[in-house]
């Protein structure tokens, strides 16, 4: 078996016999006139047609030896089957593609369309043309990508040889434009807000940091678009979304990407009660443009879409699961000694709130396999949302799980700014004890607030695990295109 380097070299003496005949391997322009897609869905009118046509792809295929060479083309549309024969291409043509071609290069090809003996459609090749000559091969078309980093690594290669691979991502693609869709249609207008901050905000998260040298002032990457969606609420937009790249610089797993996307949306005079429908329809809805009817498979779990979604208390979910019995007053020590039975990681300084989340994480959630709603989140824990009117202590608020996993957190949106200020502070006294990852104040946003915020109900999606949760997919990398890796030693 040839080495890497020598089917290079290989291919490198057949780029310079094209090049001595005259024949640029990487041509500007193409003269395809049919997509294979198209070619497909007009087959039949092709056959009858005495006139040729330019179909161009990628090589995947060759097959025969001799006078009659058979090929398979993918442009990315389709495959398509294309026939050589020595007796109807030029004969100088024909050698050349016997000398020049390989799997893998892209070719384009004039011919008449018809059906073969065994049923295949096919186009007789009259002329060719290199478009753009392979100088690595493939892998091996049984095999694929066997190491997963590799996989990772060269996505361009595992969607090549996966179709699978690459429909997840063209699921990927139909559900933001489907979020869109009913965005859109719901009056919301699609806003952009910066990505470098002078402050970060809107999550509990540790942002990447940088520097603007000719400001000579330290900037971040954003964590969220909460902070600046709301002061577009303030500026008297009453609906407003953003479908972008937010970055944390927290661990990577296989539900965490330090670079993801999310989409958030925030409406005027909603609140958390509002929100909740309108997030069950959206759900429900991309269920059923996924998958066509109101359920799915998700790991060896048959999820139910068809019912209202079920709704339960975070701290009942506690008692449930964790076998606390009075959560809501548990003191520290005791919820340290719980985080450590169950093997939760304990940082310097972690607050209740973030001890509380770590047992959820490790106890609760991945026992929520139904479509379920938690309310009533204490108002440490979600220090952007309104408090509720029955319990001071808790926020109005919501996530919904299903299959174990988040798929999207929302709230009453707080537009008190006097309570926001106190919450940021003791946000920032979480930060001075050492929990890193605490929100900051941002005078700037709490001074917008004090020109008046309508009340609204605001959600964020991501929609990395969302994907992730509808392609029945348990690793956050096999959805995201270019996943963050650590280089090659």
């Amino acid at each position: 078996m040839s080495s890497i380097d020598e089917i290079r070299d290989t291919r490198i003496k057949k780029l310079e016999l094209l090049k001595k005949k005259g024949i640029d391997p990487y041509p500007a322009l193409s003269k395809r006139e049919l997509s294979i897609k198209e070619v497909l869905d007009s087959f039949e009118s092709l056959e009858k047609s005495v006139n040729m046509k330019w179909v161009a792809g990628r090589v995947m295929s060759i097959r025969g030896q001799g006078a009659i060479i058979f090929l398979t083309l993918n442009d990315g549309t389709g495959s398509f089957q294309a026939l050589f024969k020595k007796d109807v291409l030029d004969k100088e043509e024909f050698d050349l593609f016997n000398d020049a071609v390989d799997i893998g290069d892209f070719i384009e090809v004039e011919g008449k369309f018809f059906i073969t003996k065994r049923g295949e459609k096919t186009i007789e090749v009259y002329k060719w043309r290199m478009l753009s000559k392979s100088l690595l091969p493939l892998p091996e078309k049984w095999h694929g990508l066997q190491d997963v980093e590799e996989r990772f690594r060269k996505r361009y290669l595992d969607t090549i040889m996966s179709p699978e691979v690459k429909n997840r991502f063209i699921i990927r693609s139909k559900v933001v434009t489907e979020i869109r869709r009913i965005l859109d249609e719901a009056g919301y207008l699609e806003m952009e807000t910066p990505v470098l901050q002078p402050l970060y905000g809107g999550a509990s998260a540790e942002p990447f940091t940088t520097k603007h040298n000719t400001l000579d002032m330290k900037m971040y990457l954003r964590i969220s678009d909460e902070l600046y969606l709301k002061r577009m609420l303030i500026a008297g937009f009453p609906k407003v979304y953003e479908v972008g790249k937010d970055f944390r610089n927290e661990g990577i797993d296989v539900s965490h990407n330090p670079e993801f996307t999310q989409v958030e949306f925030y409406e005027s005079f909603s609140d958390a009660d509002k929100q909740m429908a309108f997030t069950e329809y959206i759900i429900k809805t991309l269920v059923k443009k996924i998958h066509g009817g109101e359920s799915m498979d998700y790991n060896d779990d048959k999820i139910d879409f068809s019912n209202k979604f079920a709704v339960v208390s975070y701290f009942d979910l506690f008692r449930k699961y964790a076998k606390i019995p009075d959560p809501e007053n548990a003191s520290k020590k005791e919820l340290e000694t719980k985080a450590k039975e169950c093997g939760v990681l304990i940082g310097k300084g972690d607050s209740v709130a973030k001890l509380l989340d770590g047992i959820y994480k490790k106890l609760c959630r991945p026992k929520l396999i139904q479509p379920t709603f938690i309310v009533d989140y204490p108002a440490e824990y979600l220090p952007l949302a309104k408090r509720s009117t029955k319990n001071p202590n808790i926020v109005e608020a919501f996530q919904l799980i299903a299959g174990g996993i988040e798929l999207l957190k929302a709230f009453s949106e707080l537009n008190d700014p006097i309570d926001q200020s106190m919450r940021f502070d003791e946000q920032e006294k979480n930060k001075k004890e050492g929990e890193a990852d605490a929100q900051r104040k941002d005078e700037d946003f709490i001074e917008a607030m004090e020109y008046g915020m309508p009340p609204a109900g605001g959600v964020g999606i991501g929609i990395d695990r969302l994907v992730m949760f509808l392609t029945n997919t348990q690793n956050i990398k096999e959805v995201i295109f270019f996943p963050t890796m650590k280089p090659r030693k």
